[in-house]
């Protein structure tokens, strides 16, 4: 899988992240790399939108502002996630193809298992017509 990452600070979360994820195999493409969470949530948004990656993953202080700045663009549902369970959720009921992930609370254990179950769950085809109206607003 191809997984866009940005993230607006580089620690040992992220860099755990993004190991990980090439260890798993999956092709990570950084984005946004040096610039403002504003700039890298929509930088990671705009990939994921327009299929140059499956996924995206989004890091920044909180969580809230590259979330928000990815959900600007067309086509992305950003999902702030601080578990595992909520990350499935995201995915199962939501279709989310960008997870947010704050750095302030969020361990790098944590983090790698949030990440896990973002990018191992399908989402739910019953869920679709629900989907398809949020796109519509």
């Amino acid at each position: 899988m191809r997984v866009a990452f940005g993230t607006d600070e580089v620690t040992a979360v992220t860099e755990g992240v993004v190991a990980h994820l090439g260890d798993l195999g999956h092709e990570v493409v950084v984005v946004g790399a040096g610039q403002e969470w504003p700039e890298v949530g929509r930088a990671v948004g705009a990939a994921v939108a327009r299929g140059a990656v499956d996924r995206g993953v989004v890091c920044c202080w909180t969580g809230t502002g590259v979330a928000m700045a990815a959900t600007k663009v067309p086509g992305v549902r950003a999902a702030l996630c601080g578990d595992a369970e909520t990350a499935r959720g995201a995915r199962r009921w939501n279709d989310a193809n960008v997870l947010a992930l704050g750095l302030r609370l969020t361990s790098a254990v944590v983090a790698v298992e949030v990440v896990d179950a973002f990018l191992a769950t399908d989402p739910d085809p019953d869920e679709a017509p629900a989907v398809a109206r949020l796109e519509r607003h």
